[in-house]
This record gives C-alpha cells, structure tokens and sequence, in this order.
C-alpha cells in the first residue's frame, strides 16, 4: 500500500545520513543543508507504527494509522474513526514508548497487545473525498454510495484482512463526534465488528446534542464548524472583548452575528440557520431513531457523563431507543460516569471543585471498559459480566450498579409559596413574576465568557450563587434536609407558566446547595448544579410546529433535565431556579414572534413579564427519579 511504499522511501532517503561520521567522507561547506524528512522512531522503539491509505467502494482513500507493540500477534484491533487528525492523535510525543504516543486511555489496550488504529473521516486531514460534518445516512439526505457506516464497514473489512496478527476481531470506540461515527458503524455492521463503546455520542443535534437544546440555539457551534471545515483562516470567531457575551449581544441574532464576521456563506453555518425547526432535515438524521429501525448484533456499551456540557442526550436516546430490543440484557449496557464531555479518557479524579475517590475515569475504563471489550474480542475471552447500567453516585462517591434506567420512582417537588419548595402539593395556588429584558440576558457564567478551556469544561459545576440575586432569576430553595436524598434519572421539569409576549425560553437549574459550614472550605454556602436545561415556548405544541404563544396564557411546558446519579446528603438544601435566558450558551428569545429566531431583527426584541404559577391545579413542580437505597 501506498504508506508502505512511503516509508520504505523515507529510510533510503535517510540511508546517506545514517553512517557514523568517521564513516562519511568531509561535507562541502555550500552542501543543500535540507532533507526530506527526519523518522524519529528509532529501532530500540517497541512499537510498530504504519500508515495506510485504506480504499473505500468508490475510490476514495482514507488515511489510516495501525500502531501496535512489538512482538504481538493473534491480536484484536481496536478502531477509532475521526475528524481530529489522526497522525497528531498517534504522536502525541517523540518518545520510543507505544503508551506514549497515544492518547492516555489506549495505555491499558496495548499493554495487553491490542493493535490501535485511528482513521481520518472522508474529506479531512489526509483522508480524500469531500468531507460533510455529521454525514447523514444514505437515504432521504444522502443520495450517494457511502458514509460513515460503509466507510467503517470498508475500513474494517480491509483491516481483516491485510493486517496478519490480527484475531480477526474488531471493537470500535470514541466520543463525541468519534461516538457518532462507532454508532454508525453499527448500522448494517461487519462481520468482523464484535463490539462497540460509544462515548457521549453525537446523536440528535437539534433534540439535546450539539447544536440545539430544546428548540434554543448554541451559537458556540459557529466557532467548532469554522475549526473543522476552514483550511486557512480557521478557528473561533474573533470577538474583539475576549468577552463573548458582549459579542454576541452586540451582533444580534445568530443570521446576523454569522454576516457580521462573513461566515453567512459557509454551508456548515448555513444549514444550521436554514434549519430552525425541527423538521426532515434533523428527524432524518436522528442516529437513536436510525438504529431502532435496524436489528441490534453489536454488543454496546454506551458511556455518558453526568456534566457533559455538549453532548448529554445521545448515549440516554440510544439506550431508550434499543434497550426494548435486547431481550436477554446481552446487547446494551450503560454507563454513567462523573466526568465533563468526553471525561472518560482524561483524569477523573476532579471537575472543577469537585474532587472524587480517586480516578474514576481510570477506574472505569480498566474495571469495566476494557472487560467488556475484552470479553467480546479476545481469542480466548473472560466471561462477559459488563453491569447492565453502571453509574457513579456523585454525593457519596461510588459507584452504583442497576438492572434499568431510569432507576429511581418520579417523586414531585413542587414549587411553592415564599420561594419553597415542598414533596407535598402546594393546596392553595398562586404565582411569582419577573420581568426578562433580551437586551440584559441572564449569564451561564460570571463575566467576561469565553465558551473555551476549563471555564468551558467545567462551567456545569459553576457556583450559582452569581445568578441567585438577579431580579429576572426566581429562586426556590426546600429545607435543610435531614436524611440522603438520591436520584438516579433525568428529572423531569413540569413548568406552568405565561408570558406578556409571544414566545418565551424558559431555563431550570436543579441545584445542591451545600452547608454553609462544611468540612471542605472551598465548599461552603456552594450551589452545586445537579442539572440545568432549556425549552423553547414556540414548541409547546410539538418541535415541528412553532407557533406563536397567546399572551397571559398558562402553558404547560414539560421536558427533562440531564441524567444524573446524586445524592443530596444531610444538612444540604434543594434549590430550583427559573430564568429565560442562559447566555451566550443559547441565541436569546425575542419574545416577540417572529418565524425565525435566527433571523430576529433588533426591534424585535422586547421585554416580556413571565409569571410562574404554583399549587391548585396548576402545580409547577420538577419530578425527582428517587431511588429506594
């Protein structure tokens, strides 16, 4: 293959090099003092590491990294597909160790003689072809031949059968967009693919991954679509303040923030704003509903995080979505960890102020991760024992083995008179205002904000303390409890609500708020969020159906907080607050009806009054999954 013959070339090149300089005859003063390349991997390495440009049915050649420790045969092989460049991925330095070069999670794999290949998604970095994020399925949105479930069955099919010391045994991992692409790989699967970990998975952009909460809009998608598709020029979208939420309120609506800094005409930026709603374009794309129109043979361990601030829907639809079809419990497995996006492969032992029970990232990934896919890729393979759902319970720091998820009974906790909340219904009803100015949204964050770095890993643990006392954020807070309260699901938010406008966001935070005088300092007074989630007013009558609110009408508005598995200790409060704005993190709501928010002009901007209704018949309350510890 064409890596082969490229190395083969670059070590004759090097041959005049090589000599020592007793050796070498003198070097002429005006010699070419540049050379081709310089290969750093040295004999005393104790790997093996080839490229390979691997073809795919119609022609296109994807470029294809296979690194292996010597001395290993009948091997299994473990595949990652990526648009995050895979030859940075597989030299993350110069040393002569195989755990060095890798990312830090594969160090347990190739200890144990896995063979690691990582490959570049059609169209990107070294890989040929025309590349499209998130390539849709063949089907209603993709007319051609291929895409990323025919590329992986290509991929493996030639891996199979080209790379000698494989067992024949293909497991395939990664998260983010490298969870979409192992989803994918499951659909109309290769024989050869046993097995597959999909971490915090893209897989509806419009329901609650990426791009899309609820209806409301995540401008930071701008800055991630510029990095991937933009050759020269590339990165985030300068803002001037290093303050993006002045930025962003500056410019507007999102149609006119992308014309402001000339990003209108890239087709990524373009399909995003050409689809507000949810309409084919994004039920088309739906990986859960994908996957629950096929039959289930590739044994799944799907990994989510319980602060993920990117992709917390997918891993929780796909399991919802295929879990009915595993009859024995043999197929899918779940795993919740406490960990930021994709904190399975870094170190788990913190987020933020959060400090955990030693590394549970590592603790994961070598006491449950890699037995399962041990079980299902090796020759001769342990038994099969992966926990049908694994959670770490975040509170008492452990983790907690279950059948089913959710695991907890919804129980409700109303909101209440005086800013309370209450397990029991409130009898007499009654309600709170506030007013929301779209020209002073509420901030995810203290100020200034950038959507970057650790403010933006670990903003879902920010103290809340900084929203607390803003008039447009209501705040209700239950008792100081006085035994363990544990949860183990998505809470469910049953909001009763109205506005003086025509359509309305309406944000809730479910939030641990710690003693004020704790055995960790840093602690004390925290208001820890357990969950935080938006909703869209237009959609109340359903996603593909926006139309405008009636003014002074009590809505119903009913979605889900992120899944989480906590335990509200004693001496802590429950806290709820109620807002409807959450910027920069989600475009603002004029609250005045217009088709496309997208589109908003700056007059359509207004203040609105939102009232919260509370008790009698109509009870605002979040529904807590408790467990029966």
């Amino acid at each position: 293959m064409r890596g082969s013959v490229l190395l083969a070339a670059l070590a004759a090149l090097l041959l005049p090099i090589s000599p020592s300089p007793a050796q070498q005859a003198p070097i002429d003063a005006m010699a070419n003092d540049k050379v081709g390349t310089y290969d750093w991997v040295r004999p005393q390495a104790d790997f093996v590491r080839r490229e390979v440009m691997i073809p795919m049915r119609d022609g296109v050649q994807l470029y294809t990294v296979i690194v292996v420790r010597k001395g290993v045969h009948d091997a299994p092989i473990l595949l990652s597909r990526t648009p995050y460049d895979s030859a940075n991925t597989t030299l993350r330095n110069r040393s002569q160790k195989i755990e060095e070069i890798l990312p830090v999670a594969d160090a347990e794999f190739v200890r144990d003689g896995y063979i690691r290949v990582y490959q570049d998604v059609r169209g990107i970095h070294r890989s040929e072809g025309d590349y499209v994020l998130a390539r849709p399925l063949r089907g209603p949105l993709n007319k051609t031949r291929v895409d990323h479930s025919t590329d992986a069955w290509d991929t493996i099919d030639w891996l199979v059968k080209n790379v000698k010391i494989t067992n024949g045994k293909v497991g395939i991992i990664g998260s983010s967009y490298l969870g979409f692409t192992a989803l994918m790989a499951t659909i109309d699967p290769h024989p050869a693919l046993k097995a597959a970990v999909p971490q915090s998975p893209m897989v509806d952009g419009w329901m609650g991954d990426d791009w899309f909460h609820n209806g409301a809009f995540r401008p930071f998608a701008f800055d991630y679509i510029l990095r991937q598709v933009v050759a020269r020029g590339a990165g985030p979208v300068p803002d001037g303040e290093g303050d993006q939420y002045a930025s962003y309120l500056a410019a507007g609506s999102a149609a006119q923030f992308a014309r402001v800094w000339g990003i209108d005409r890239v087709p990524g930026v373009r399909k995003l704003v050409e689809h507000p709603v949810y309409d084919a374009y994004w039920q088309n794309q739906a990986l859960d509903k994908l996957l629950a129109a096929r039959p289930l043979t590739v044994p799944l361990l799907l990994v989510a995080s319980q602060w993920d601030q990117e992709d917390s829907y997918g891993a929780f639809a796909v399991y919802r979505a295929l879990k009915p079809k595993d009859a024995d419990g043999a197929l899918v497995h779940l795993a919740l960890g406490p960990w930021r996006h994709s904190g399975v492969n870094f170190d788990g032992s913190a987020l933020g102020p959060l400090k955990f029970e030693g590394d549970t990232a590592r603790q994961f990934r070598t006491r449950w991760m890699k037995p399962f896919l041990d079980c299902h890729l090796k020759t001769d393979p342990p038994p099969c024992e992966t926990p049908p759902v694994l959670t770490y319970a975040t509170g008492v720091d452990r983790w907690t083995v279950a059948d089913r998820w959710p695991a907890g009974e919804e129980t409700p906790l109303y909101l209440a008179a005086g800013a309370a909340l209450s397990f029991a219904r409130p009898g007499q009803a009654g309600a709170d205002d506030y007013v929301s100015d779209p020209a002073k949204p509420v901030a995810m964050l203290p100020r200034p904000i950038r959507l970057d770095g650790d403010s933006w890993r670990t903003w879902l643990v920010q103290d809340q303390r900084f929203a607390e006392g803003r008039p447009d954020v209501l705040t209700y807070a239950g008792p100081v409890l006085d035994r363990p309260l544990h949860i183990k699901g998505a809470p469910r938010v049953e909001l009763h609500a109205a506005t003086t406008g025509r359509d309305s966001d309406w944000v809730v935070k479910l939030i641990d708020v710690y003693p004020r005088e704790t055995a960790d300092s840093g602690l004390a007074g925290y208001e820890l969020p357990i969950g935080i989630e938006i909703f869209r007013g237009r959609y109340v009558g359903g996603f593909d159906s926006p139309a405008p609110l009636e003014p002074g009408r009590t809505y119903a508005y009913r979605w889900s907080l992120p899944n989480v598995d906590h335990v509200f200790l004693p001496g802590h409060r429950i806290m709820v607050q109620v807002q409807s704005s959450l910027f920069p993190l989600y475009d603002r709501n004029p609250q005045s009806w217009v088709p496309s928010i997208m589109d908003a002009r700056p007059e359509d901007y207004v203040k609105a009054t939102q009232t919260i209704r509370y008790g009698g018949s109509e009870a605002s309350a979040v529904w807590l999954p408790v467990a029966k510890d």
